[in-house]
């Protein structure tokens, strides 16, 4: 795979929190990261626009989790495996259960060819404001 593909990652602080946007590789995204929505109209990312969380955004990266390895799982398994812990996680995040929030989430997961050629077992979940309004500040603990 050309080393050129993908952007790199975002200029971090000590903490490992973005300082400046940028677009940057879709595998160097990080829990905490907030960012703006991606093309919708492709299936597969490699990269992704981040800017520090007090700026305004439209999704915050707030879990994630390792896959097992094996088979690549159909699309069925990767819910079952997903949703029920993106959605635990998103309640311990914001502090409020997603069917009382205003906040609802998705997840990002491996591609066949990412989990065959990269080893990616990685899920992701993001969260973002059901109005598709952009959020300041992170959500973390804030109860919306």
């Amino acid at each position: 795979m050309p080393t050129n593909l993908f952007s790199g990652d975002a200029q971090r602080d000590d903490k490992g929190n973005v300082t400046d946007g940028s677009s940057i590789d879709i595998f160097k995204l990080k829990v905490g990261d907030c960012k703006f929505e991606d093309d919708q109209s492709s299936t597969e990312l490699s990269d992704t626009n981040v800017v520090p969380c007090d700026e305004a955004h439209d999704e915050e990266v707030y879990a994630e989790f390792t896959l097992p390895d094996g088979e690549f799982p159909s699309e069925d398994a990767l819910d079952a495996a997903a949703d029920p812990k993106c959605g635990e996680e998103f309640t311990k995040f914001v502090g409020l259960a997603v069917d009382a929030s205003k906040l609802d989430y998705f997840y990002y997961s491996p591609t066949k060819q990412g989990w065959d050629e990269l080893d990616d077992r990685l899920i992701q979940c993001v969260l973002y404001a059901d109005d598709e309004s952009q959020l300041t500040g992170s959500m973390k603990g804030s109860g919306a």
